[in-house]
């Protein structure tokens, strides 16, 4: 597959907070899941979307790895964290790209 070049993932996560009632609850809920995720798996994690709106968020994160399916295994820990929140996970995309793409 890669020359030795690694893999970068993409996985770009839509969450709705139904029970929320503010951004700066959002923004506290938000700061700890990308702290967790940062610490876990240790992905750089921004908030990419919907950043005025109380009940909504788009996270996307990105994990390097020197394999492929180290990478695989990386993405789909960190989509199994976001699936066991108190919130809910709308929508996952997901993209591994290497340097030879």
């Amino acid at each position: 597959m890669s020359s030795g070049s690694g893999y970068v993932g993409i996985l770009s996560a839509e969450l709705h907070f139904p029970e929320n009632g503010s951004l700066k609850g959002k923004r506290k809920e938000l700061l700890s899941v990308k702290a967790q995720l940062q610490r876990r798996f240790g992905a750089s994690v921004a908030e990419v979307d919907h950043h005025e709106l109380w009940q909504r968020s788009r996270l996307t994160l990105s994990c390097v790895a020197r394999g492929h399916r180290e990478l695989e295994e990386l993405l789909d820990g960190a989509e199994r964290f976001l699936a066991g929140q108190a919130f809910e996970l709308v929508r996952v995309e997901r993209d591994v790209v290497t340097l030879d793409d």
